[in-house]
């Protein structure tokens, strides 16, 4: 069977068990609909958190972006898997003893404010449709490559699977929909990572093959790996940074406290009977992540390996001088796997000195003496472009694993994008229909039609989705980044200032959330040219590129947080405290039963 057909009828397969799973568990009621009823076993829970929260940057990207960045990618890892740990031991127990269905209800009574809840809906809304887009494009890229079709065009597919079993499944039917898009997603990760990992060190475990030798060396992976690039001249694989040490710990703190406050994942933990459960899930679904994070760094390695052998197989199967054209490969001969994701776009050649080889090398190196070399041999400039999205889709097909490999990983993608585009748009949808319209507008509105505003709330946001994945807007290759800044600066430190702070009031929570959104959004748009005042960019305005002590635009979600709190305080300080009976609340929730009284002198 041909690899095309083999991709159809794996994807199909996939696509027919989500469609048929949210048939069976359709939404009856609104707990159903926001909360899956509250009945969610632990086990369940954990893996469809873990679903939930491995997005297309998780699958698709974050292997890639440590490929191209090596240690310094570690980042990613560090703030996704420490942003989730952060999540399940200050967070959620308390959220889910809260017991409400929505992080805006949360913030709107414990801040005794319908305005608190809105200023809430509006950063939960600019954070999760940012994100969004970052989902919807992994679902064209991985349409484009293995459908067949345009990204376009895959794009419109992923809308109506996700209207099919979002909108009539509510969470109740996303929740078992992303426990089958959880095994469909770790069986496409794994089981290429540990042929690759027998491929390449002779060992199938991918985590212990990434410190091994090369089969027939007595040189490890990381170690030949460091041996090449720097050959190439890039950076040793294994130390170079993201970035000053200031900025890449800037970087992994945004990621981290932005990932504890997305909604999406937050309204996961209201799902499960009892605290304990949030607890339990919580381990559990930490266990299903860690199976994919502690293989993410062998995957990046064995990827980036595999690139340079076929681009340069004189650098990796021996050690020729770089700068010899045998080492580089003719054009005309490049493999199959180099012609299909070339159709896509994402992978680009330009022959820039008329050689008919593809010279694939760091050109903005430093060093003189590489420089020399480089010029010496003719090269005019690094030829080859490979977009970071494809190092994981494209993998099994660089090592020429079978077909079926290749058709789970794509079905695996897919699964990645669309449980969390499910999960996003589940946290829109409640926060638009539960939080507005109950909410604020019509308090009196019946179970039935609340229900029916749930579900046009959740078409509507699936259309503004597609649209915005049809046309990103110019700060697109960020998204992901940029909404866990959004996350970080706007709803965490109010989460965490509404269950550990019982005098921190309404004045307080919400100037924190506006000015820790306001000040992230503007570093941000100011960085990617989306604001201009009489043809100046506010680039300008703000002393230039990462003028903020050198913190690039996608870390900035820590500082904006720093600014939350701040004003929070400062504010908090001026005003009045809130009522006696919400402090008591407070205590309440963040004290376990069975404690000894609280006095509240503390």
């Amino acid at each position: 069977m041909d690899l095309q057909t083999t991709i159809y009828i794996v994807v199909g397969l996939s696509f027919a068990l989500y469609i048929g799973i949210a048939i069976w568990a359709r939404a009856g009621s609104t707990a159903e609909f926001y909360a899956a009823g509250g009945g969610v076993h632990p086990v369940t829970n954990g893996m469809a958190t873990a679903a939930d929260w491995m997005s297309a940057a998780s699958i698709i990207s974050m292997a890639g972006l440590i490929s191209n960045m090596g240690y310094g990618g570690g980042l990613f890892l560090m703030g996704w898997t420490g942003g989730y740990v952060l999540l399940a031991m200050l967070l959620a127990p308390y959220l889910r003893k809260f017991g409400k269905f929505t992080v805006p209800q949360f913030i709107g009574d414990r801040f005794y404010s319908k305005s608190a809840s809105t200023v809430a809906v509006i950063c939960l809304l600019t954070a999760s449709i940012t994100y969004i887009i970052g989902q919807m494009t992994g679902v064209g890229v991985a349409f484009s490559r293995f459908l067949g079709v345009s990204s376009d065009t895959g794009i419109y597919v992923g809308m109506a699977i996700v209207f099919a079993y979002a909108v009539f499944g509510g969470m109740k039917g996303i929740t078992y929909t992303q426990v089958a898009q959880y095994i469909v997603l770790i069986l496409a990760y794994t089981i290429p990572a540990i042929f690759i990992s027998l491929q390449l060190t002779g060992n199938p475990i991918p985590q212990l093959g990434l410190g091994s030798n090369l089969v027939g060396q007595d040189l490890s992976l990381l170690a030949k790996l460091d041996q090449v690039v720097t050959d190439l001249g890039f950076g040793k694989y294994t130390t170079t940074t993201a970035g000053s040490t200031l900025n890449m710990f800037v970087y992994t703190m945004s990621l981290m406290i932005g990932t504890a406050g997305l909604p999406h994942v937050i309204m996961r933990f209201f799902t499960v009977p009892r605290v304990k459960d949030a607890r339990s899930s919580a381990g559990w679904a930490l266990v299903f992540i860690a199976i994919l994070y502690t293989t993410a760094p062998a995957v990046a390695a064995m990827a980036k390996t595999n690139l340079i052998r076929t681009v340069t197989p004189g650098v990796v199967m021996s050690n020729a001088d770089p700068y010899q054209a045998g080492s580089q490969i003719e054009y005309e001969k490049r493999p199959d796997w180099m012609k299909r994701w070339e159709a896509t776009g994402l992978l680009k050649f330009e022959d820039k000195n008329g050689d008919g080889r593809i010279q694939y090398y760091n050109d903005k190196s430093e060093d003189a003496a590489f420089k020399t070399k480089a010029e010496t041999a003719g090269w005019k400039g690094n030829e080859l472009t490979v977009n970071a999205d494809i190092i994981v889709l494209a993998n099994p097909e660089i090592a020429l694993l079978p077909n079926w490999v290749i058709a789970l990983v794509a079905a695996g993608g897919l699964a990645a994008a669309l449980s969390t585009a499910a999960g996003l748009l589940m946290a829109i949808s409640a926060a638009v229909s539960h939080d507005l319209i109950k909410g604020v507008f019509k308090p009196d509105i019946s179970e039935k039609g609340e229900l029916m505003a749930g579900k046009i709330s959740m078409a509507v946001a699936i259309v503004i989705a597609g649209w915005l994945g049809l046309n990103p807007p110019g700060f697109a290759a960020g998204t992901v980044a940029l909404a866990f800044g959004i996350a970080a600066s706007s709803l965490f430190p109010a989460i965490m200032m509404g269950i550990f702070s019982k005098k921190m009031n309404k004045e307080g929570a919400i100037a924190g959330m506006l000015a820790g959104l306001a000040v992230t959004l503007f570093y941000v748009f100011a960085h990617k040219g989306i604001f201009f005042v009489k043809g100046t960019e506010y680039l300008d305005l703000i002393g230039g590129a990462n003028s903020f002590f050198g913190i690039t635009p996608e870390a900035f979600g820590a500082v904006g947080a720093l600014f939350n709190f701040i004003v929070a305080f400062v504010v908090d300080k001026v005003t009045k405290e809130p009522p006696e009976h919400i402090q008591h609340m407070v205590e309440a929730v963040r004290i376990p039963r069975g404690a000894k009284a609280v006095d509240g002198a503390h």
